[in-house]
């Protein structure tokens, strides 16, 4: 017997929803997500996973209250890890649309508050992951150098100590709305990674080639005086380190993230380079 599926279709009844409407959808690593009418969706918090579901009601709030597209949760369970939701008619988009960047200028304008499971993230020490590679054989001598003195150039090109702001913290295809019909955004969802840390953060998953084009808009409709150059040497700065990284870990097959394969990071930044990116790009390598 499914206990959580049972359960799922014994709350939609009590939202006048019958149990035959109820589907659960494919996939979720923190969560079990079921569909539950034309009107509701229902997460629940697989094992290990509560406090991020938690940490959502806290966050939702918030980035709904500064203009941004994500479903309004309608009611949380503390004692069964479940979180009901309204219900996004959408698809994953094939690329990242350019309105989501409207949507985090917006996110990362909130004004700093206390709240309780959202964590501070910070640039990290990317020469320590350089410094294990080239002992363990992974790097020689003189592209550890080389890696390290880009990592320096970088770091001269943006402030480590800027404000933090409210990040969603999974910026990807896969947490995108889109209405099929016309391409357009209709929401970011899961807040399960959200975070209080560098802006650049909510760019450092998307490829760079989509990232160089959705930098103005962002820029645009930010109210932050924060300029390209810094925004840009920020992201690639973690673009960098993230797919060093990378290189050490087990390979883990038919992940749908270009991410998930050891290589992809490194390999995408490599391509970028090669296709003569626009301004501010090429003065950063």
């Amino acid at each position: 017997m499914d206990r959580i599926l049972d359960d799922v279709r014994q709350l939609a009844v009590r939202y006048g929803v019958a149990p035959a409407e109820v589907a659960e959808v494919p996939g979720g690593v923190a969560n079990r997500g079921f569909v539950v009418g034309p009107r509701l969706f229902v997460r629940v918090a697989r094992v290990g996973f509560e406090d991020d579901l938690r940490k959502e009601t806290l966050v939702v709030p918030l980035a709904r209250k500064a203009g941004v597209r994500t479903p309004a949760i309608l009611e949380y369970s503390e004692s069964r890890a479940l979180v009901v939701m309204e219900r996004v008619h959408g698809t994953e988009p094939v690329t990242t649309p350019s309105e989501v960047v409207v949507d985090l200028a917006r996110l990362h304008s909130t004004e700093r508050l206390s709240l309780p499971g959202v964590p501070t993230d910070g640039w990290g020490e990317p020469r320590t992951t350089v410094e294990d590679l080239a002992v363990r054989g992974y790097l020689d001598a003189g592209t550890a150098d080389w890696l390290m003195g880009w990592f320096d150039r970088l770091e001269q090109r943006f402030d480590p100590s800027a404000p933090l702001v409210l990040l969603h913290g999974d910026v990807a295809p896969h947490n995108l709305l889109v209405n099929p019909a016309t391409g357009n955004f209709e929401a970011l969802i899961d807040w399960g990674d959200a975070a209080w840390g560098p802006r650049a953060y909510d760019f450092a998953k998307l490829r760079l080639t989509e990232v160089a084009h959705l930098l103005p808009k962002y820029l645009t409709a930010t109210a932050t005086s924060v300029s390209d150059d810094e925004l840009a040497a920020g992201i690639l700065y973690l673009h960098l380190s993230w797919a060093l990284g990378k290189l050490t870990a087990t390979p883990w097959p038919a992940q749908r993230h270009w991410t998930a394969p050891p290589t992809s990071r490194l390999l995408n930044l490599l391509a970028f380079f090669t296709t003569t990116p626009p301004h501010p790009w090429p003065t950063l390598t």
